[in-house]
């Protein structure tokens, strides 16, 4: 909502209420009739644990410069954890994919590139993974992937950007950091956080039930 080409239609239909799917998603138009924010949510069975081993961070969604996957393989590389990185490439990103990403791969030993998946294979790849990286540079309104992990049990460690303090909480189902210092530092406390309460927490706040009664 913060392309310049919608202030004008909020502008002139400031009567028709409006539903927000984050708080954060509200900002750049304060002249919008907001009646209420109501949060994604997922079908509760859709998603779920498993039981395997995690063994590396997980980087899910596009390849996008919004997106900067080049911090999550920074991060990888730092601590020595493998990266697995499961993002479709659009057409307007191929340039972007080309000439800033593939050599980051190229060079990178520890970093696997799958590509897209499918909703069938998310589970088994989200709960592999230690800890989902989110780590973007943009305002996401509201980043369904963070709640596609706290599904499947695996912690979030994203940048505070966009909604990302109104769906993770701190401490509990991932870490929220500033930089890539800090994700790096969030990686030590992982061990801290309980999988099964990351669960649960979905199961509280994100079902497409809950979504609905909102």
């Amino acid at each position: 909502l913060d392309l310049p080409e919608h202030q004008p239609v909020f502008d002139t239909f400031s009567d028709v209420p409006v539903i927000s799917i984050s708080n954060s998603q509200r900002r750049p138009l304060p002249q919008a009739n907001f009646v209420r924010t109501v949060h994604h949510g997922l079908p509760e069975k859709m998603l779920m644990p498993e039981p395997v081993t995690p063994s590396y961070f997980a980087f899910l969604g596009r390849i996008a410069p919004e997106k900067r996957v080049d911090r999550a393989i920074h991060v990888a590389e730092h601590c020595g954890v493998p990266l697995k990185i499961a993002a479709k490439v659009d057409r307007a990103d191929r340039d972007y994919y080309a000439e800033e990403i593939r050599p980051l791969l190229d060079r990178a030993s520890n970093v696997e590139y799958i590509g897209e998946i499918s909703d069938k294979e998310k589970a088994a790849f989200i709960a592999g993974a230690i800890a989902l990286l989110v780590p973007i540079d943009w305002p996401e309104p509201f980043g369904l992937v963070m709640i596609e992990a706290m599904a499947c049990g695996c912690p979030v460690i994203a940048y505070n950007r966009g909604s990302v303090p109104e769906i993770i909480e701190d401490g509990v189902t991932g870490f929220i950091v500033e930089d890539e210092e800090g994700a790096i530092g969030a990686v030590d406390r992982l061990a801290h956080l309980s999988r099964t309460k990351v669960r649960e927490r979905f199961e509280e706040r994100f079902t497409a039930r809950r979504m609905a009664l909102d």
